[in-house]
């Protein structure tokens, strides 16, 4: 979700050099990402040393200007002591108050949606115009060939799970929308290692033959390339949603117990959403979930209709004239 306002810093300031800051784990989703001249690796592993290590990188470069998007305390310390000209981040983060500039961090409502690329971009709205840039992920050559045998023919993607357990739409529901796919369809179950039991039981629920499980064998970028040619991606309100967004795949998000209004809804050019129709006093109940239904009964997602999300793969088809 942060590389909407590295995109538009690069397209203001084209020779500027831009730094990007990550944990070490995530380096392969922004390798070969032409917005980006360097990669800074965060080893969470041994925090406080590492801290102290970035620290004095940072400051070495003399930047003009930092940027965190963060609201945590060790992001909040390694801008402040960066030695930068500027310092730019949330008033949530604890160390704000020693920033250049703190601006506030807004969540958005029914009334008043406010996307999280509105957040972000409301950060260097002193420095570009005011248009928000959408996430965008360069595949590398490397990763497009890899994954080529995957992205052929017709094929829909499902990544089917998240940290939370009340954003996950219930097994079975993903069963019966793999059923009421055409076979000559095939589907691709993603995820991570940890998600590939969760996939293997839905494929045999769904009792397909077109149904592949891909959970655990690739990685994230490789996902997001995928992802890009699907007929569509059904998936969670999660970060598969902003994998589809950052490449523009076709996206239908599923959300249980969140909702849209906190701003991480999908920003492709083919987007949709699925959530209940049932009005629920206890809907959303947070904004990241739960690891369980807080009221037993979990209807924000036991109510959702499989059908709506059957019709928007169909509609999906028709847009890229597949049908």
């Amino acid at each position: 979700m942060a590389t909407g306002i590295v995109h538009k810093l690069r397209l203001t300031y084209s020779n500027a050099k831009i730094d990007f800051l990550l944990k070490k784990e995530n380096a392969h989703v922004l390798q070969g990402h032409p917005d980006i001249d360097n990669l800074i690796l965060f080893d969470k592993s041994t925090k406080w040393k590492e801290l102290w290590r970035l620290i004095k990188i940072i400051r070495k470069e003399k930047y003009d200007l930092v940027v965190n998007l963060h609201r945590f305390a060790s992001s909040g310390i390694l801008a402040t002591l960066s030695n930068a000209t500027i310092t730019v981040g949330f008033d949530k983060n604890p160390l704000s108050t020693f920033y250049t500039t703190s601006v506030p961090h807004v969540l958005g409502s029914r009334a008043n949606p406010f996307h999280e690329i509105q957040r972000n971009h409301s950060l260097i709205t002193d420095f570009v115009d005011d248009i928000p840039e959408k996430p965008f992920l360069q595949i590398t050559p490397e990763v497009l060939q890899k994954t080529r045998e995957y992205r052929q023919g017709s094929y829909v993607c499902i990544a089917p799970t998240s940290v939370w357990y009340t954003k996950q739409l219930p097994e079975e529901k993903w069963a019966a929308l793999i059923r009421k796919i055409p076979e000559t369809t095939t589907i691709y179950l993603l995820g991570g290692t940890t998600d590939h039991d969760k996939c293997e039981r839905i494929k045999n629920n769904a009792r397909r033959n077109n149904v592949k499980i891909l959970a655990g064998k690739l990685s994230i970028q490789a996902s997001a390339a995928v992802m890009k040619e699907a007929v569509l991606n059904f998936v969670n309100d999660s970060a598969p949603t902003h994998l589809a967004s950052a490449v523009d795949g076709a996206v239908c998000t599923v959300y249980c117990s969140t909702v849209p209004d906190f701003g991480f809804g999908p920003l492709s050019s083919f987007s949709r959403i699925v959530e209940t129709t049932e009005v629920l006093s206890c809907r959303p109940c947070n904004l990241h979930g739960y690891k369980n239904c807080p009221l037993t009964h979990f209807k924000c997602a036991t109510t959702i209709e499989v059908d709506t999300m059957y019709k928007y793969y169909l509609e999906a088809m028709e847009y890229k004239n597949l049908k």
